[in-house]
Formats: C-alpha cells, sequence, structure tokens
C-alpha cells in the first residue's frame, strides 16, 4: 500500500485517466475524421469511375463513328470508282458510235465522189465521141451524099412511124 501514497503513482493514474477520458474522445475525433477522409476518397473514387466510365463511352462513340467515317468514306470511293469507269465506258461507246458515224459519212461522201467522177468520165467521153464521130462524119459524107441519105431518112419516116 505504499503505492497509494507514492506521488509518482498518482501521477501515473492521472495520466491514464486522463488519456483514457481524452483517448476515447481523440480516438472518436480521429475515427470520425478518418472516415470523413475515408468517404471523400470512396466519393472521389466514385466520381473516377463515372468519368473513366464516360470517358470510355465517349471514346467507344467517336470509334464508332470513326469507323463509320472510314466506311463511308470507303464507300463514296468505290461508288465513284464505279461511276469513273462507267463513264469511262460510256465514252469508249460513244467514241466507237461517232467513228463509225463518220467513217459512214466519209464512204458516202467517197461513193458520191466516185459516182460524180464517172459520171464526168463518160460526159467527157460522149462528148469525145459526139465530137469524133461528127468530124468523121463530116469527113465521109460530102454534101451531096448528105442530102441523099437525108431524102433516104425523110422516104423511111413513115414506114417507121406505122
Amino acid at each position: 500500500m505504499a503505492l497509494l501514497h507514492d506521488p509518482e503513482f498518482w501521477v501515473l493514474v492521472g495520466f491514464l485517466i486522463f488519456f483514457v477520458l481524452l483517448g476515447r474522445t481523440f480516438w472518436t475525433l480521429l475515427k470520425g475524421a478518418l472516415d470523413g477522409r475515408a468517404a471523400k476518397v470512396r466519393e472521389h473514387l466514385a466520381e473516377a469511375t463515372e468519368l473513366r466510365a464516360e470517358a470510355q463511352r465517349l471514346l467507344d462513340l467517336y470509334r464508332s463513328k470513326q469507323e463509320r467515317a472510314i466506311k463511308d468514306a470507303a464507300d463514296i470511293l468505290a461508288s465513284a470508282k464505279n461511276e469513273a469507269e462507267q463513264m469511262r465506258k460510256e465514252g469508249e461507246e460513244e467514241l466507237k458510235r461517232s467513228l463509225v458515224s463518220r467513217e459512214a459519212q466519209a464512204m458516202d461522201r467517197i461513193a458520191l465522189a466516185e459516182q460524180n467522177a464517172i459520171q464526168s468520165v463518160k460526159d467527157r467521153a460522149v462528148e469525145i465521141a459526139i465530137r469524133a464521130a461528127t468530124g468523121l462524119v463530116a469527113e465521109a459524107i460530102d454534101k451531096d451524099g448528105a442530102n441523099t441519105l437525108v431524102d433516104r431518112a425523110i422516104d423511111d419516116l413513115p414506114k417507121r412511124v406505122a
């Protein structure tokens, strides 16, 4: 019992009571502060998770839009190539038709020119033949012979008419 009379013992008991009473209060305050901090951390984590999920949705949305845009661009390019090929084929066909038409026109012009040339040669040949025949007849028949031929032709005329 000498311990009860020792002032150091009572100082120790006072410190222990002080720490027990204040320890609970400090522990409650400390626990409250730590719980509040933990709640804030959980809140920040939840917010970060939501932001990450939203960012992932936006990323997926933009990736799908990008994929659609790439697909649309490829479709437009393929369509343009097909249209260009179709236009090239139509141009070739139109050129072929035009060339055939021009060739036919040229052949018609050549044929017409040949006909005109042949007719011109025939006309010239007839003129030459008439001049030659006229010259030969004029040389072969004298004036008296010509009168005799004219008289015979007049006499033969009623026979030919009937």
